[in-house]
């Protein structure tokens, strides 16, 4: 990963885009008479996924069930996690939940209780995605993994030929590497590239309460479990089952707003500049999708609207439905692009399209 703090956008010529669209949807709260933050529905939704997530884990301990009906439990876990996290968590570590940052203190944390480190995240997400969006070896999100490859300017190996078939397999093991190893690893990583708190005494302390919400959540995930008698093989597969579960949903979910087709990855030059308006570059790397399909849009927590989470992160995502009209006005009015799937099944294509390209030889000229 690159120093973060090397890179700086710089647009050849003031684009009023980002001013515009801002004051505008500043103005569609103000006369609307609407807070930005949650509604009586986000908070319901909040109640329902979090409840999602823990009611079966106390019905597992109390009822003690036979070997299907245990991995039907931890399959709904897994369903209320990923909800957990993309709907909860995401808007409150934003500080989009609530005008009351403790009220986004708590939530925030609910990651933790899914085995994750809101401090961590925040980092990466917050800082490194949100502001270098699809620029190679700064944003994280596209950084290779294992056998992935997720951007055209990264080393081509023989097999990523073969990733369109074989990522859903890697995506399923998402939270389960957050939970076992990617938070240490993240730690030592932004420790060194200067992400995050600079004093050896801070940085020490959130090293301690990561490794303690680890204990807490394997002592209470597994130990528990088999504190009441079911069987250690049940636990186990269980365990891994809600964790495949959500690891697909939400590597999924975020997959369909970057790694597109139709999305740039530009590279800074060699003093570290980004020739473009940040607001535009988010526009040209970013890409809504099934807005229409409200039942998709209550689950994921309105990501589907990730231009609009893109340019306004301290809205909460009910509120991406309306704005978005005054999004896609001002961007036409621009000249900016604003570009959409329409249904989750062509967004889906569109992502494994872009995996296939990106696994052919000479993908950097053939993608940008």
């Amino acid at each position: 990963m690159s120093n973060h703090r090397q890179v700086k956008f710089t647009a050849r010529e003031r684009n009023a885009f980002h001013d515009t669209v801002r004051r505008r949807v500043d103005a569609y709260f103000k006369e609307s008479g609407l807070s930005p933050h949650a509604d009586r529905s986000m908070v319901l939704k909040t109640v329902v996924l979090v409840a999602l997530y823990i009611v079966p884990f106390v019905a597992l301990l109390i009822t003690r069930p036979d070997f299907p009906l245990g991995l039907g439990l931890w399959f709904l876990m897994g369903l209320g996690l990923a909800g957990i996290g993309m709907s909860v968590m995401h808007d409150a570590n934003h500080g989009a939940y609530s005008a009351d940052e403790r009220i986004n203190w708590w939530l925030g944390h609910t990651l933790n209780l899914c085995g994750g480190s809101a401090r961590n995240w925040k980092l990466q997400h917050n800082i490194l995605h949100h502001t270098y969006t699809n620029i190679t070896h700064v944003d994280e999100d596209i950084e290779d993994r294992l056998v992935l490859k997720f951007s055209p300017h990264t080393e081509q190996r023989w097999y990523h030929r073969f990733q369109w078939a074989y990522a859903i397999v890697f995506y399923g093991l998402l939270t389960l590497y957050w939970v076992l190893a990617k938070d240490l690893v993240q730690f030592a990583l932004f420790a060194r590239e200067g992400v995050g708190p600079a004093r050896p005494k801070e940085r020490r302390s959130d090293l301690g309460r990561i490794i303690a919400m680890k204990a807490m959540y394997f002592a209470v995930m597994l130990g528990a479990p088999l504190a009441v008698g079911i069987p250690w093989l049940q636990v186990l597969f269980g365990f891994l089952l809600m964790h495949f579960v959500s690891g697909i949903v939400l590597t999924v979910v975020f997959q369909l707003a970057h790694s597109v087709e139709g999305t740039s990855h530009p590279l800074p030059d060699a003093d570290g500049r980004i020739l473009n308006d940040w607001a535009v570059h988010q526009m040209e790397t970013t890409v809504d999708f099934a807005p229409d399909n409200r039942l998709l849009s209550w689950y994921i927590g309105g990501l589907n609207y990730q231009i609009e989470h893109h340019l306004f992160p301290r809205v909460a995502h009910v509120h991406y439905p309306a704005i978005a009209p005054i999004v896609r006005r001002t961007a036409q009015e621009f000249g900016v692009p604003y570009r959409v799937n329409t249904s989750f099944m062509s967004a889906l294509r569109s992502h494994f399209a872009l995996l296939r390209a990106l696994g052919l030889p000479r993908a950097s000229e053939a993608i940008n």
